[in-house]
């Protein structure tokens, strides 16, 4: 597959503090990336560097085959969203769209053809003629994303850019985002620290932790084998229970109140000693379908939280926090004593010391 974005060995600090280190990143032609982690991980350091906003400290950047290290923005080829919308007040919708084009000297035919091109896909047509503050936020976004794709290049990068909007708002753009990947195939490289965002939208994430990427699959990958501790905890809402014990052999000993088999459960690199086995809120079971389970044990709800389609409730295992979900319809209610039951074989079993998946 065709290599549309390239990063080798790249390295940014300021000052003493550094901010990504040794990074190495490849992006196939047409692949929909998403950068995602907590505030301050380096994700949109890294989609600065980039988009050349920021010269790296080491390492080389390729965008299509073409080394652009050094190269200004304007010379990468590439189009960029921002958090901000950074319309131009005193322009039309249309004028927004043309503006960078315009500047660049471009045959007014084309520039024509290239706005009414973007606004068909966006369905901003009708605004074409009104002033940013005559928008609503969802409309200024559309707009900003309409800037980026007249330039008519083969990369997007997108800087969180529903941030600023209200929830509704959020999935409604996430859709046309991923419907506007889907129609023009181009390569898009998505910053976020919104894991539904990420899962829904990528083809891949990238989730970085410290100027690292700790992890780089596909969603199912990601939520299913995370590959240490910090991926395992962070994508998942409710989070991934973390189950602390012993582990000798394929048994984890739970505090000496309760043993956990791990028979069905496939090891990558088996060890001995202090470990965490992670598990799913959807993968514990309650009532009879408990009973079918290879771990089944008795525990008092102790908080109770209804979503509507179905309910969270967080209960004990020997002492240790555990959250499950449960049908809507379950009835469920502090103090209430239920059978609870998983299957091992579905979690996720990490080395205490190392946090790595074992």
């Amino acid at each position: 597959m065709t290599t549309s974005v390239s990063i080798k060995d790249l390295s940014l600090s300021f000052g003493n503090v550094k901010v990504l280190e040794s990074l190495d990143l490849e992006v196939a032609q047409g692949e929909f990336i998403v950068l995602l982690g907590p505030s301050g991980c380096g994700k949109s350091t890294l989609l600065n560097c980039i988009a050349g906003l920021l010269d790296v400290s080491d390492g080389q950047i390729f965008i299509s085959g073409k080394n652009v290290t050094w190269d200004e923005p304007k010379d990468r080829g590439i189009g960029m969203v921002f958090q901000s919308y950074a319309l131009y007040p005193q322009m039309t919708v249309e004028k927004n769209l043309s503006f960078g084009l315009r500047v660049a000297r471009m045959p007014k035919a084309e520039v024509d053809a290239r706005v009414k091109r973007a606004s068909e896909i966006l369905q901003i047509e009708p605004l074409l003629q009104r002033k940013p503050v005559e928008l609503s936020g969802g409309q200024r976004q559309r707009v900003a994303i309409g800037r980026a794709l007249v330039r008519d290049v083969d990369v997007f990068l997108f800087d969180e850019p529903l941030s600023n909007l209200d929830a509704k708002l959020r999935n409604d753009l996430r859709i046309e985002i991923k419907r506007l990947h889907a129609r023009l195939k181009n390569t898009m490289i998505y910053v976020t620290h919104d894991q539904i965002e990420a899962m829904t939208l990528a083809d891949r994430i990238a989730i970085m932790k410290n100027g690292v990427i700790q992890q780089l699959a596909d969603p199912h990958t990601i939520y299913n084998k995370p590959v240490n501790l910090f991926v395992a905890g962070f994508i998942g809402s409710p989070s991934m229970n973390f189950i602390k014990g012993d582990l000798s052999g394929t048994t984890l000993s739970v505090d000496g109140q309760a043993n956990i088999p791990l028979g069905n459960y496939q090891f990558a690199n088996q060890t001995n000693g202090a470990s965490v086995l992670g598990i799913r809120p959807e993968h514990i079971v309650v009532g009879e379908d408990a009973r079918k389970m290879p771990v089944q044990m008795e525990s008092e709800i102790e908080i109770v939280e209804p979503m509507g389609a179905d309910t969270v409730a967080w209960t004990k295992i020997a002492g240790q926090s555990l959250t499950f979900r449960a049908a809507a319809e379950v009835h469920l209610e502090p103090g209430q004593k239920v059978l609870i039951g998983f299957d091992p074989g579905r979690g996720s079993v990490f080395n205490a010391a190392s946090g790595n998946r074992i």
